[in-house]
């Protein structure tokens, strides 16, 4: 079944639209189709139901939205169980009962998330958490019940509820002490029956991060170990409980420099023993597979410039070869049945789709079940190369260079693409956009900068308060020097681009370096860190220490504020820039672009401004990431002299030029 996203007469880019230069197209391959690299994926997100009897995945309706389908193991024939009309889905889960699923949906990118529960036999639909302005997190799933963070008693802590899923019916389970403050979902942590029995908690005074256990559901919590205020962003995040129910899996950086994976005694707070360690980078929660049913590591996932697979349990380590060998590129055990006996995996590249397969344990056998973009497979895609780049200090950077295919790789035109978070990372992989700028014939360089997570607490650390005119800023400018004294990139043609603090470092860098930018474009990205901290959501409140420590005092220290803000410095913009809002951006609010905007317009500085107005921190609706890719494309090309086309109306987007 491959249902196609039906906008089809506006979404092409017809070959007469295509604007350039037989000097910028000269050996390039075939122009990528804005709608194979940012349209909706045919198929992705396969998961085998519990029993292993249905696979469940997401695929557009035939109005373009992406819903969840289901369809019986060995049969081709899908059934659309969902019925979202306008904004996608992006994750669901099975109910452990095989029979059900639930899907988390906000609304135009409020990130107010709702847990939605689906009965395809039924064919009832109900919304498990129907509170308006609250927002779902940390989501525990059981056989007839959930836990779930809601943020219903206050609008800045999240207490655990317990929702029954045949009534429906909301009660309090857990209320929250004060410092369980919501970073990535994994705050809670519950035992088999369900019961909350650790939680990580924020040292709101000091800083850091504190883990705290109980005994049992009415048990007093107690303190279990303490992290100081110069850990990892991550310390302290638990992967599970061990499976005689006297150890925490957890991730530590104490005694060493990295993120290990730890277990630590429930009674006594004791470290007993590393599980799970890489000295190069940390480990991340996500990429720890844990059996489904004995709770025991199996395996990790260690990504320094490529991921690579530990694995830790010989039981699975004959899978783990088959696997290797099965398909090119790295793949991912997404999910499992009850019996262990099936697996859904995937399998990612820089240059491809990616591709999933149903594993069969028993038989070996690897069932190839779709691409998730399999129009990529007609085109010519570049490859992601990891480098190791010196900053001025010394210190090392993995960093990506993606070069265009068929050119050579000398005096290029360079785009400078900078991660968000800034705790956050770049990682080797597909990303289309990458894609989409190395196709028009730019060198596209990412830069992991200090403050970026993922390689040890102090590489983290020593970019706090590094931000606009700081280390972290230098860091990218000497990147980007790196890649002009190699000969990769022509010193007169560089762009930079990022989104959320990669807008904010793109700012940074037209309004600090200005000369060394020929154009920059951003998506989200805060003008003015004082008016950005000060207008968090609700539940950040509570971490403003965190941000503080990150970001500096700025709401305070005016003259700080004023030194770091790109909003104050604006008279120093030469190079043109192009700005993409979400109108409901709860994180960055629309006042930060729309300020910098009008202080530009004051004085004649080339601005382009564009707003969609049913979107938030960055793009979901395909029919507005098309439209402002597009626009990018263009933009770039019209500043650095890459192959483009001229943006033509896109049917559907909500964007506005204001």
């Amino acid at each position: 079944m491959k249902t196609r996203l039906v906008i089809l007469s506006l979404l092409a880019i017809s070959a007469a639209a295509l604007q350039t230069s037989r000097a910028a197209a000269a050996g390039l391959p075939a122009s990528i189709p804005l709608e194979v690299l940012f349209g909706n994926p045919v198929q992705q997100s396969a998961q085998i139901s519990p029993d292993g009897d249905v696979l469940a995945f997401l695929a557009p309706s035939a109005e373009g939205v992406m819903n969840v389908w289901t369809r019986a193991v060995g049969e081709s024939t899908a059934t659309m169980i969902t019925a979202e009309p306008h904004r996608g889905i992006r994750e669901f889960h099975w109910v452990p009962d095989s029979r059900r699923i639930v899907y988390l949906q906000d609304s135009d990118g409020d990130e107010n998330y709702h847990i939605v529960l689906v009965d395809p036999a039924t064919g009832m639909i109900r919304d498990l958490t129907p509170f308006s302005g609250v927002k779902a997190v940390n989501l525990i799933l059981g056989a007839d019940q959930v836990l779930v963070g809601l943020n219903l008693r206050n609008p800045q802590l999240f207490d655990m509820y317990r929702i029954d899923l045949e009534t429906g019916a909301v009660t309090l389970d857990t209320e929250n002490p004060g410092d369980v403050i919501h970073l990535l979902g994994y705050e809670w942590i519950a035992d088999e029956n369900l019961v909350i029995r650790a939680i990580r908690a924020m040292n709101l005074s000091e800083g850091g991060y504190i883990l705290r256990v109980r005994d049992g559901r009415d048990a007093p919590w107690r303190e279990l170990q303490r992290w100081p205020w110069d850990s990892s962003i991550m310390d302290g995040f638990v992967a599970g409980i061990a499976p005689d129910g006297a150890a925490l899996y957890v991730l530590s950086s104490l005694g060493s420099d990295k993120l290990r994976l730890v277990t630590i005694d429930m009674s006594t707070g004791r470290e007993l023993a590393v599980v799970a360690a890489d000295d190069r980078c940390d480990l991340w929660i996500e990429n720890i597979l844990v059996h489904p049913s004995r709770r025991t590591i199996q395996a990790a996932s260690f990504s320094y410039m490529m991921p690579e697979w530990q694995v830790y349990d010989e039981g699975i380590a004959a899978d783990f070869a088959r696997l290797r060998e099965g398909h090119r590129g790295h793949f991912r055990v997404t999910s499992r049945d009850k019996a262990d006996s099936k697996w859904t995996v995937t399998y990612d590249v820089d240059n491809g789709p990616a591709s999933s397969f149903l594993f069969d344990r028993e038989t070996r056998e690897l069932r190839f079940l779709f691409d998730d973009r399999p129009d990529l497979l007609d085109y010519t895609l570049a490859e992601m190369k990891p480098v190791v780049i010196k900053a001025r200090d010394g210190l090392e950077m993995v960093s990506y260079l993606t070069l265009p295919v068929g050119l050579p790789p000398h005096n290029l035109p360079m785009v400078l693409y900078v991660h968000g978070g800034p705790t956050a990372r770049d990682e080797w992989g597909f990303e289309p956009r990458v894609q989409l700028l190395a196709n028009c014939g730019y060198a596209v360089l990412q830069v992991n900068f200090r403050g970026t997570v993922g390689f040890g607490k102090r590489f983290e650390v020593i970019g706090h308060q590094q931000l606009g005119v700081g280390s972290m800023q230098n860091d990218l400018t000497d990147a980007v020097r790196w890649a002009i004294r190699e000969g990769i990139a022509d010193s007169n043609r560089i762009g930079i681009f990022g989104g959320s603090y990669g807008g904010y470092a793109t700012l940074a860098g037209l309004t600090f370096t200005p000369g060394l930018y020929s154009c920059g474009a951003e998506a989200c990205g805060p003008s003015n860190v004082a008016t950005f901290l000060a207008s968090v959501p609700a539940y950040w409140g509570p971490m403003k220490g965190l941000m503080v420590q990150w970001f500096g005092n700025a709401e305070e220290d005016t003259a700080y504020n004023q030194t770091v803000s790109p909003f104050f410095h604006i008279q120093n913009i030469r190079a043109p820039l192009l700005i993409g809002q979400g109108a409901n951006d709860p994180r960055c609010k629309m006042q930060e672009s729309d300020q910098i905007v009008e202080a530009m317009r004051k004085r004649n500085l080339p601005v382009t401004y564009v707003v969609y107005t049913d979107e938030g921190h960055g793009w979901r609706r395909p029919e507005n990431k098309l439209d402002f890719n597009s626009r990018l494309a263009e933009f770039f090309g019209q500043h650095l002299g890459g192959r483009f086309w001229t943006h033509e109306p896109i049917e559907g987007t909500s964007a506005e030029l204001r």
